[in-house]
């Protein structure tokens, strides 16, 4: 699927640590209606280059782009503002309320009510009932009064995807959403991820080490070696390549498959 102009863009992107090169020279494009998976071994510098595209980290030379705007010296604030939207593959929740306070600061957020968020009002019913909505969404309506600190792990992950919701967001940037789950809890947010791409107005970008979550959900995969972009098209193609089985799969054909 072809279109005139990427809504996200990386140009020669590169970080350098002294005299690592943890992203090197990476150039890509990423479309609407897609999913990219980006894979690679550990210390690859598939998070750093997420880093890079969030704003968490700035980068040593190039340009992150959305819809041809230079967002590289902005912050990863500005930047969410823009329409890049980040889960962590460690949860960024405040640990001290409750999930569905949580939600409904996010949801808030979006609406520009600020001050007004704790004043009884319409708006402020509207945004609780679109925050325990989120809540269903991710299975977790039933822990709505539980302090995030008190969840497990993998509930907290499923909070944070929630956020990521609530924030409407134009590019969804997942980095190892199912880390920390249990086999049970996988599929909620496999499932979440499937319907965003489905929407088809969303540009989807996941960083994940499982094969059978890439092979399922992937339209693309682009895939990172030492810093450097090494592969990079359609799922079948990519796995198959040598390259790709010697730099990140570490095994033979009949292994990887």
């Amino acid at each position: 699927m072809a279109f005139e102009q990427p809504v996200l863009e990386t140009r020669n992107l590169s970080i350098h640590f002294g005299g690592h090169k943890a992203v090197n020279d990476v150039s890509c494009q990423f479309h609407r209606g897609t999913l990219t998976t980006i894979v690679g071994p550990n210390g690859a510098g598939k998070t750093t280059w997420f880093n890079l595209l969030s704003g968490q980290l700035r980068a040593s030379h190039g340009k992150v782009l959305l819809h041809g705007e230079d967002l590289t010296s902005m912050s990863a604030s500005a930047r969410a503002d823009k329409g890049l939207g980040r889960a962590f593959q460690l949860t960024n929740l405040f640990p001290g309320l409750s999930a569905l306070e949580n939600v409904r600061l996010a949801v808030a957020s979006q609406h520009h009510t600020g001050h007004v968020f704790w004043q009884v009002s319409a708006r402020r019913r509207d945004i609780a009932d679109r925050a325990y909505e989120l809540l269903q969404t991710v299975s977790l309506a039933h822990r709505a009064d539980n302090l995030v600190a008190n969840l497990p792990h993998g509930d907290q992950r499923k909070l944070e995807v929630a956020l990521l919701l609530a924030l409407e967001p134009e590019v969804f940037m997942f980095d190892e959403p199912t880390a920390g789950m249990s086999v049970d809890e996988v599929p909620v947010i496999l499932e979440l991820i499937a319907e965003i791409k489905a929407r088809k107005d969303k540009v989807v970008l996941l960083v994940e080490h499982k094969m059978d979550v890439v092979r399922s959900l992937s339209d693309r995969i682009v895939v990172l070696h030492n810093g450097e972009l090494v592969a990079d098209g359609e799922p079948a193609e990519v796995i198959a390549s040598p390259v790709v089985q010697e730099a990140y799969l570490g095994a033979t054909q009949g292994e990887a498959s």
